[in-house]
């Protein structure tokens, strides 16, 4: 993948705002033998340019003063809310030097998995990149991983998969990272309701509410007749 940069004279705060105005960002290519160069690179072109995985992952061919050189990108500082690249970072690359480099993870074959087919298990993909290391000419646009034999109860490391030849995958301290796990739905019964007692409730009362009064076996007894004088 292809950009145009231009060399950049003037350093320092004032100076990089300056520039971000007129719709250019500032930047830096520093590594190898070469010292740091102070570069800009057209805002609206850049924007467009990080929108597509190539520029993250591959090796990028830089114009600069008629000259092309090779470069990867290192590091973006946005804009805590606009939509603006506010600084740029790229190291130089050299044939014969072994590189660290992130490169983003395809996955393929889920929908045909036991997990998904017939295990009813949701497939979660805990790394969307891995980070390598490999020699410029090694370094893949993307690793692609089959989850087609993937079955309840099992998940996937970064130790089981085939990478590339000449690369390696740098785990920086982790043992043997979680790429994908499997997770079983628990679908969701629905419950009978539950009558709920009171227990102040006399017995035989439904609901929780007080039994009702037994009715009057019969009515009040008449009143006494007057005694006679």
């Amino acid at each position: 993948m292809k950009f145009v940069a231009f060399e950049r004279a003037k350093q320092g705060t004032g100076a990089s705002r300056r520039l971000r105005i007129t719709g250019r960002t500032p930047g830096i290519v520093y590594g190898g033998t070469g010292e740091p160069l102070l570069i800009e690179v057209d805002h609206n072109a850049l924007w467009h340019a990080i929108k597509k995985e190539a520029f993250h992952g591959s090796i990028l061919e830089m114009e600069l003063a008629g000259k092309e050189h090779k470069v990867l990108l290192r590091d973006l500082q946005m804009h805590p809310y606009k939509q603006q690249v506010q600084h740029i970072d790229f190291q130089r690359v050299e044939a014969r030097t072994r590189m660290t480099v992130k490169v983003p993870v395809h996955y393929t074959g889920e929908e045909e998995s036991p997990a998904i087919k017939t295990d009813n298990c949701l497939i979660s993909h805990v790394l969307t990149e891995m980070t390598v290391s490999c020699f410029p000419a090694d370094i893949p646009d993307f690793i692609e991983v089959d989850l087609s034999k993937l079955a309840k109860g099992s998940s996937l490391h970064v130790k089981d998969i085939v990478l590339p030849k000449g690369v390696k995958a740098h785990l920086k301290g982790q043992v043997n990272p979680v790429m994908v796990s499997v997770t079983p739905i628990v679908e969701e019964v629905e419950a009978a309701p539950v009558e709920v007692v009171d227990p102040k409730a006399k017995p035989g009362a439904k609901g929780g509410k007080p039994a009702a009064k037994p009715a009057a076996a019969a009515a009040k007894p008449a009143a006494k007749p007057a005694a006679k004088k």
